[in-house]
């Protein structure tokens, strides 16, 4: 499977290594970079353009650039006939980019596919939906320097914080849209469940923890959900959980398994 990256990040790099040592299946074969990206974080050739990058007839794209790389490479991707991997669903927060995708997914034969990331419990979410869901709520708790370069800095003090404290509370709408590179997980549970306005959503820098704490609840006519991960942040950017990158190499294996789950 030829599989081109949108990214030359921390998840790029994890994607990159997963692949390499599944090289049988998997071949990585081109990143489009930024200008800045002069070294690929794997074997694989850095290109600067979309057309470059499809120019190697991938089987599938992952984004794992941000929001900009879903706006600008997302529905061309699709349009394309390709398959794409978003791992930025935060970005899908946005109603115009929304739309636009998912009329690029419709028109094509291509598929738009959404990891959970860090979210727990998202096939649970996505099941009890076809039932009913009354309220979706999602608390995210990430040490205080997680938060940093966020609109939480206007707001708090972050390094004198020695206590949990509500950074944000809102929609999941609100939440992914201002703060683009944490609040992924609010994007996904609103795209599993009951959409962005109604998924109510929390965060919070808690000193107490070191891990990226995500506490998920949910009730409605399939019963009632309360489900929490203690998700290690990524090796590389701390503003991120190491599941988004394990969340795109599992539908990565989905894609070459003769059994899924």
């Amino acid at each position: 499977m030829k599989i081109a990256l949108i990214g030359n990040g921390a998840i790029a790099k994890l994607v990159a290594q997963f692949c390499s040592v599944r090289a049988d299946i998997y071949n990585v074969v081109a990143a489009l970079g930024l200008p800045a990206d002069m070294t690929s974080v794997g074997t694989h050739p850095i290109v600067r353009s979309l057309p470059e990058l499809l120019a190697f007839k991938p089987d599938l794209v992952v984004e794992c650039a941000g929001h900009s790389a879903v706006k600008a490479y997302g529905a061309a991707v699709l349009n394309a006939g390709i398959n794409l991997i978003v791992v930025s669903t935060g970005s899908l927060a946005d109603q115009a980019l929304w739309d636009e995708i998912k009329a690029a997914a419709e028109k094509s034969t291509a598929q738009l596919k959404l990891p959970a990331g860090a979210l727990p419990g998202v096939d649970s979410l996505a099941a009890g939906k076809l039932a009913g869901i009354d309220r979706v709520e999602l608390k995210s708790s990430k040490p205080p320097k997680a938060w940093a370069g966020t609109p939480a800095e206007k707001t708090h003090d972050l390094g004198k914080i020695t206590a949990p404290t509500v950074i944000f509370s809102g929609s999941a709408r609100e939440a992914a849209l201002a703060f683009p590179k944490n609040a992924n997980v609010a994007a996904t549970a609103a795209l599993a469940g009951i959409g962005f306005e109604k998924t109510r959503v929390t965060l919070i820098a808690d000193p107490g923890v070191t891990q990226n704490v995500h506490r998920l609840e949910a009730d409605g006519a399939f019963g009632s959900l309360r489900l929490e991960i203690f998700a290690n942040p990524s090796p590389d950017n701390p503003k991120t959980s190491h599941m988004a990158a394990l969340s795109i190499m599992r539908l990565l294996e989905h894609e070459a398994a003769a059994i899924v789950i």
